[in-house]
């Protein structure tokens, strides 16, 4: 990678949010369902007339460490899109909510994806950083994962790599980032906090990625195709009983479906499906030979077979389509909700196959719960510096730091 010299830059940062106090209604309705299933924690009175008194006097409430971790898989739980949530216990939970250093936040998700990747045998952790607080706004990620690849926007109107990031590429160029020039060049991680913004590269051992191959056509490997091996999302609000904490990372598995049929195979993404159909020599001369569905197949058999092969935890979408099932059962049998989105339990390719497709979900919206708000989604595909990024009222972000792999990444907690 070739890194431009640091400087100083008067980057326009939105004001932060309003200082408004928790909802203590919020608060309160959390509480009561943490100790609904936790009857051993003690008095639900006690600690919510301490949170209420807390509330009054700061304008926020501190959950305990156990609070945290329960509403961190409860919010898991609740995500009404994710279809891998037979395993939601089991979430580690890393409670970081000391740290506030951009360049520390950094650090600390590069050591969040050596923990998950756990040499290959994937495992959920969620690292949980600093919350918004009235007069100072937690730590903000701008990527929308914490691995994700650059798009390259080329002077014949292409795209070299993925073209979701182009204007998030764009911005961090702006900012002197430079990529290898490939298809596969791993974005930087960009963290807001403080008034200040710090960029730098992921590591190299901490971006596991896994080469594609197929089972059967030695071709395919010539593609030069890769994926990283930990969907560790950034970008998403983690909201706890009112609390907001704007920087969780959090991660699974993949399931295969999610690279091979629709990270490589949109067209609006890698768009595979054509150069595969070309190598297997299938007619594209009309849709109704299709050319796309036999393509799709195979990406997506190469994609398993690949994290198979290279030891990379992965699940295929019939396999992780059951355990969902196993999931609802378990809640129902519990006497609580499930809410599951059609459109995102349905795998993207043969729906029909799979035994989610054929019943209807129930469409409640729970709370703890990950939010994807319009504002985050827009720093993390423009690259748009977020609300709250700065502490207190300057309008001008008045540093950005460049750091090399390596330096200045702070102190390493456990």
């Amino acid at each position: 990678m070739t890194w431009a010299p640091p400087r100083h830059l008067a980057d326009p940062v939105a004001a932060p949010p309003a200082e408004a106090p928790v909802d203590v209604d919020e608060a309160v309705e959390f509480l009561r369902l943490f100790y609904a299933e936790n009857p051993d924690a003690g008095s639900a009175a006690h600690r919510i007339a301490w949170a209420r008194a807390e509330i009054k006097l700061t304008g926020t409430y501190q959950h305990t460490s156990e609070e945290l971790a329960f509403g961190a898989r409860v919010a898991w739980r609740n995500s009404a899109r994710c279809v891998g949530r037979l395993y939601w216990r089991g979430m580690r939970v890393r409670d970081l909510r000391a740290v506030h250093e951009p360049g520390e936040v950094a650090a600390q998700c590069f050591k969040h994806l050596r923990i998950a990747y756990n040499g290959g045998r994937i495992r959920p952790v969620i690292t949980v950083f600093a919350p918004d607080a009235p007069g100072r706004p937690g730590p903000r990620i701008w990527n929308e994962q914490l691995i994700r690849y650059a798009g390259h926007r080329r002077g014949d109107g292409t795209v070299l790599g993925d073209p979701r990031y182009v204007r998030f590429t764009e911005a961090v160029a702006r900012r002197g980032w430079r990529g290898a020039g490939t298809a596969f060049d791993v974005l930087p991680l960009v963290v807001s906090s403080d008034g200040t913004t710090y960029l730098t590269e992921v590591p190299s051992d901490a971006a596991a990625e896994v080469p594609l191959s197929h089972p059967e056509f030695d071709w395919f490997a010539g593609l030069g195709l890769r994926w990283h091996a930990v969907p560790a999302i950034s970008s998403m609000r983690l909201s706890i009983g009112g609390i907001d904490y704007p920087a969780a990372p959090f991660n699974g598995w993949y399931m295969g479906t999610e690279i091979g049929a629709r990270n490589l195979a949109d067209a609006d993404r890698y768009d595979l499906l054509p150069r595969v159909a070309e190598k297997l020599g299938l007619d594209t001369s009309s849709e109704r030979t299709l050319w796309r569905d036999a393509a799709l197949v195979e990406v997506n058999r190469a994609v398993l077979h690949s994290f198979e092969r290279a030891g990379v935890t992965i699940s295929d979408h019939h396999t992780e389509t059951s355990r969902f099932l196993k999931h609802l059962a378990k809640e129902e049998k519990a006497g609580r909700a499930c809410p599951a989105d059609w459109s995102w339990i349905v795998p993207p390719m043969s729906g029909a196959l799979t035994p989610v497709y054929h019943r209807y979900y129930d469409t409640d919206h729970l709370k703890p719960e990950f939010v994807a708000d319009d504002e985050s989604q827009r720093t993390a595909l423009e690259g748009v510096p977020p609300r709250g990024a700065a502490r207190g009222t300057p309008s001008y972000s008045p540093l950005w730091t460049y750091l090399r792999t390596g330096q200045g990444n702070g102190t390493h907690a456990n």
